[in-house]
């Protein structure tokens, strides 16, 4: 069976504001994809369209080649988590899930086995408004890394995993394929290794005592070299290897060399600079909160929010 999720064109306005501007992506199975991208970027609208809980103005939205509201029984073919804490707080865990196995004729033997993977037996029957917020997102640092594997797993099974977060750092770890997207459109549908070494940008570190000769000896052989600092240089346009085998060759003294390793969220906000539609204020900055004591926010009302 085809598991992709299949998004194509899809548009979507809420009165004035454009949600979905030609949406167009495709999760492959086999892999877990992110979707990411700013405050109002698309990411909740596009995932309830798949989900049909939104309704699309142009467009499809397809799971294994058909729309969910087409799915008999969707739980058995698409699971997903759109908010962690919608949970009814005087109902149990198990009977939370109890309610949405029996609506997918699936029977309690596959909540308890759900419950177990999760490690959730010893508060299964706990009411979820008594659970602790920890419990009820799951993202202390235990948690993360069981997350972590989990999705890997998923995708080791041939399934299509989709996530959706701005924690940048474990999306690296976890994904290796990434949707971006900015005002409704896709900026980048790329792997995450193709991303890092397109943000890297072919940039070499390194630290000599003597950064005249060693520039000399760079810019001869076509590189692009900055002073940095005393004894640091950054050169453009060779690669590390080719960089310490021509100072070898001149007798250029090297005590450090190494590339430069974009991390996935310089590269998204890269990406994105253009795109972000709420952009708070620097710290300290005119017009910034300072000295309050307090927190400051900044949140999209209404359908410009989603």
């Amino acid at each position: 069976m085809d598991t992709a999720i299949e998004v194509t064109d899809l548009h979507k306005r809420f009165g004035r504001t454009s949600a979905l501007d030609g949406m167009t992506f495709t999760v492959l199975p086999g892999q877990v994809t992110g979707f990411v991208g700013p405050n109002g970027a698309g990411k909740s609208t596009t995932m309830r369209v798949v989900l049909g809980l939104d309704a699309p103005d142009e467009g499809t939205a397809l799971v294994s080649g058909q729309a969910y509201p087409s799915l008999r029984q969707p739980l058995r073919l698409v699971g997903s988590l759109l908010d962690a804490g919608a949970l009814q707080p005087s109902r149990s865990a198990r009977n939370h899930l109890l309610w949405l196995a029996h609506s997918q004729g699936l029977n309690a033997q596959r909540v308890d086995e759900v419950i177990g993977r999760a490690g959730l037996e010893a508060v299964a029957r706990r009411r979820a408004g008594g659970f602790s917020l920890g419990t009820h997102n799951g993202m202390d640092p235990e948690g993360i890394v069981w997350m972590r594997g989990f999705l890997r797993s998923l995708a080791a099974e041939g399934r299509a995993v989709l996530v959706s977060s701005h924690l940048m750092s474990e999306l690296q770890d976890t994904a290796s394929h990434l949707v971006v997207i900015g005002r409704g459109r896709v900026i980048a549908d790329t792997s995450v290794a193709d991303l890092l070494a397109a943000a890297s940008g072919d940039q070499v570190f390194l630290r000599t005592t003597a950064a005249a000769q060693a520039l000399t000896v760079l810019e001869r052989a076509g590189a692009a070299v900055v002073a940095t600092g005393p004894g640091t240089l950054t050169v453009t346009g060779l690669g590390a290897g080719r960089v310490a085998a021509l100072l070898g060759e001149h007798a250029v003294p090297l005590s450090e060399i190494s590339e430069h390793r974009a991390t996935l969220e310089e590269a998204y906000m890269g990406l994105t600079r253009d795109a972000v539609e709420y952009r708070a204020e620097p710290a300290g900055s005119p017009g910034g909160t300072r000295g309050t004591g307090g927190t400051a926010a900044q949140a999209g009302t209404g359908e410009a929010g989603r």
